[in-house]
Order: C-alpha cells, then structure tokens, then sequence
C-alpha cells in the first residue's frame, strides 16, 4: 500500500470545520505532523485541491484529542492552524470554534463516556494552558447533534454546546496587556494590544478610514487596508514580546466601531490575511475584554455596563455573538471567566490518506 490511512472524524465546530484525530494516531514530533496535516488538509492549493480542507482559513483547521493527565482536565485538545496555500502550520494559537466539537468529539471517539442528559467535559487546551468546561448534550446518556440553538454564519439548528473559558488571560504572552500600555500608537494607528483567549491587536475602524460595518467581501478587496493592518500587526508582535510575526497568524487584528444593530459594539476580526466571515470564540472573549476595559481603544464606542457578569454581544460580519464576561473593576480591569454558547456537528468519519513517502505511519 503507498498511504497512510489516518483514522479522523470530520466536524463542524462553531463556525469552523476541520478533521479531529486522536494524538496518539499521528506523529510524535512536530515536524513530521506538520508535513501530515500539510498533505492531509491540501496545503499549497486555494481549492486544498489534494486534500481535505476546504479552501478558507476556517476550513484548514484540526484538533488532536488525548486524555489529560491534568488533574483538573478530562481532555487535551491540541490545534493546529493549516494554512490554504503557503503550505504552514502554526501551533502557537487555539481555537474556540474548533473547541466547539472538542467534546461531542470526544465522545464519538470514547475518550470520555455521557453521563445523564448533559455530560461535562473538562478541556485542557494544550497551546495555550486555558481550561475550559464545555456541557454537551447527551439526553439519555446518548451523544445528541439536534436542538433548537443558532449561531450566525451557520444555517438551520443544533444543540447547544456551552462553553466557560477560564485561565484565558495572557494565555500566549503571559500578560493581559503584553505592552504594558492601554494604548500604543503605530504608524499613526492608536491599538490595544490585548491577550485574552487570543493575542490582538485592536483599533477602532475610523482610524482606518472605515465605517467598522463592512462586509467580508468588501473587506477582503481593500489590500491596501490589509497591507496597513499588516505593517501595524508585525510592529505589534515585536512590541507584545512575540517576535517577528510575518509568518504566524498570530497576534490576530481586530476593529471595533459604534453597534449599528442594537448590540453592544461592532467588530471585524481578521485571521489575519484575509476577513473572518463571522467570529472567532477565542477572538470574541478578547475584543469583549477591549469592550469593557477602560482607557483603551474601544473608549467612547460603546456605553460600558458597570455590573458583573455583563453580555457584550458584538456585531459581526454574519451576524452577532453574546459573550457573558464575569469580571471584577475594582482596580482595573479584571476577567475572570467568559462564557459563550456554540453548537457543533458530526459531519463524517473514516480515514484521511496521505502517501506513505510523507509518513509511513505509527508502526513505521
């Protein structure tokens, strides 16, 4: 045989898709698993053509599931961002929409069994240490993908998936403000350089010479705005403390303008060479975080509640996520933990192949 079959489950998470694998089913070593999820996603082709993915940023995204040895954790989920053509891997982000599926995944895989109508599972989320509790639906002790729940940027229904985030706060810089400041100024752009869930660098869409209410499309054909971001971005990493950026997706960028559609502030988050076409969960803690903080970019863009917990729901591209921030203001700015609702779907399952002169496997 000249492939390596690769048992996986193919899943919708959030408003992402990608393969979910048990760890202990591909390499050890990063490099190998990177040149694995290049051939197995398609990697090198805008219609990931050779592969699996599905040719957009939120469709070349994987999860890697092993129990946790963690006392506080029933699963670690490892991520892995592939990108569509420049044939990378970055492991130094998480997901929150892939996190979505992490525990009906789970759960297919037998990794943990459901208990009563709604089964907890315990997420060690590797590349970042956050923990978060996410509660599935299992009515009669049977894994369930049906409900009543809609998420925007995903039609029709399914069953809930809640998910509380916590140790989220410096998750990659070790800081809630990398810079030490509220604000920075670069290139002229004032920006909140903010790590919760997800390292951004924020700005308000007016500084930019945008109304902050542009469509994906409308946003993606701006390259000279993406080539302004860019530049910000890069000086943005060097300054939180995370090194020359120009090839990891992270920091993420994020604008915030005035709601527009009764939420609490508008915001477009970017992956960050092309526009999310709804919201990022990890992203989404991060700009509501920005939201309710005093002093930085997101001042006078919204009015702030003053009452723990508070529901930010951000206007997006597709649609709007709620956010529900439990917070102190006592001496700044304080997150405790942020919680959200997704839904997730099976979607298929069988084996991915990728030619044997790539890996020949775990008995290889």
């Amino acid at each position: 045989m000249t492939q390596t079959a690769i048992p996986f489950i193919f899943m919708r998470g959030g408003t992402s898709r990608g393969p979910y694998f048990r760890r202990a089913d591909l390499p050890a070593d990063l490099d190998t698993l990177a040149q694995v999820l290049l051939s197995a996603l398609g990697s090198g082709h805008p219609l990931n053509i050779d592969g699996i993915g599905g040719g957009a940023a939120v469709t070349t995204k994987v999860a890697m599931l092993s129990p946790s040895a963690e006392p506080d954790a029933d699963i670690d989920y490892f991520f892995a961002q592939v990108s569509v053509e420049d044939r990378l891997v970055d492991f130094k982000p998480t997901c929150g929409n892939i996190l979505s599926g992490v525990g009906p995944a789970a759960i297919e895989m037998g990794l943990i069994a459901p208990v009563g109508d709604e089964t907890e599972v315990r997420i060690h989320a590797v590349n970042t240490g956050a923990r978060v509790l996410a509660k599935v639906q299992t009515p009669g002790g049977k894994l369930s993908y049906d409900g009543d729940t809609a998420i925007a940027g995903v039609p029709g229904t399914a069953a809930p998936v809640a998910l509380n985030f916590q140790g989220v706060v410096g998750s990659s810089t070790g800081a809630f403000l990398p810079t030490g400041n509220l604000r920075d100024t670069i290139d002229g752009i004032e920006v909140t350089c903010m790590d919760v869930a997800m390292p951004l660098v924020i700005a308000r869409a007016a500084d930019f010479g945008l109304s902050g209410h542009e469509g994906v499309a409308e946003l993606d054909a701006d390259r000279d705005f993406f080539a302004r971001m860019e530049a910000v971005r890069r000086k943005a990493g060097v300054l939180m403390g995370m090194g020359e950026v120009a090839k990891s997706v992270t920091p993420k960028f994020g604008l915030l303008a005035p709601a527009a559609r009764g939420g609490s502030i508008a915001a477009r988050y970017f992956m960050p060479w092309n526009t999310h076409p709804s919201m990022a969960v990890t992203g989404a803690q991060c700009l509501a975080s920005c939201a309710l903080t005093p002093g930085t970019v997101a001042d006078g863009l919204l009015e702030r509640p003053d009452a723990s917990p508070a529901n930010v729901v951000l206007e997006h591209a597709s649609g709007a996520i709620d956010v529900l921030v439990d917070f102190a203001a006592d001496n700044g700015f304080v997150l405790r933990t942020a919680g959200l609702v997704r839904t997730a779907r099976k979607l298929a399952d069988g084996h991915v192949y990728v030619p044997r002169a790539v890996w020949t496997g775990a008995q290889g």
